[in-house]
């Protein structure tokens, strides 16, 4: 649960204009959808994928380093990583587990695959976006596994796209269609509030000395009121 009179003193410290965004984006975030990139072999294009799931309103990335271990390229999200909660994976099967637990349906994103254009995809369902390398695409783990298959319809002779660039298509396509949509998309009160929470921590500065006055300050009335 989340201190409400914690939050409520970050809050005091920041401005109404900033107060007010933040209610703004989050009426606009979702985890309807997530986003799943797989040892993309160069970083700057992980971290545009995060720059666009921030721009288009999906909360969560998640991040396969079964073969290249290497962090977020901040010059090139742009300050995404504040506002998008990374997930981080070592192996392909911990991810497939936990996102199908979490209620995701696997979709591999391919141009190898008919299964379903873009615009003919079923927004209905939780659906977690598997994103491949430049090189190699997707692993046959994630292919063998997949509840279904996602494709950009193309007209020239190119057979492929950039991900960075595929993934913003996309991305920019279903969270449109959601927002039209009558599905139930939004976060969770409870997920707003620890988000309003993380957002106002991540906004101030010196928040360890912030948060120490406040503990203290509540320590001090605690034992005034005992």
């Amino acid at each position: 649960m989340i201190d409400l009179d914690y939050l409520n003193f970050l809050e005091n410290i920041l401005t109404d204009n900033r107060k007010a965004k933040f209610l703004k984006v989050l009426e606009n975030r979702t985890k309807h959808f997530t986003v799943v990139v797989e040892d993309v072999f160069q970083m700057h294009n992980a971290s545009a994928v995060m720059r666009s799931c921030e721009v288009f309103g999906i909360q969560e990335l998640n991040v396969i380093e079964q073969r290249y271990g290497k962090s977020i390229d901040k010059e090139i999200a742009m300050g995404a990583q504040k506002w998008v909660d990374i997930n981080k994976f070592d192996n392909v099967t911990h991810c497939l587990e936990t996102l199908k637990n979490q209620g995701y349906q696997i979709i591999a994103t391919t141009p190898h695959e008919n299964d379903c254009l873009l615009d003919d995809f079923d927004i209905s369902k939780p659906s977690a976006l598997f994103f491949g390398t430049e090189r190699d695409g997707l692993s046959d783990e994630i292919m063998q596994k997949a509840d279904g298959f996602l494709k950009i319809p193309m007209a020239g002779f190119t057979e492929s796209l950039n991900i960075s660039v595929s993934a913003a298509i996309i991305i920019q396509n279903l969270t449109n269609r959601l927002r039209q949509s009558d599905i139930d998309w939004h976060l969770s009160e409870e997920e707003i509030l620890e988000k309003r929470l993380a957002w106002a921590k991540s906004s101030i500065k010196d928040i360890k000395r912030i948060e120490a006055r406040y503990f203290s300050e509540m320590e001090t009335k605690t034992k005034t009121s005992s």
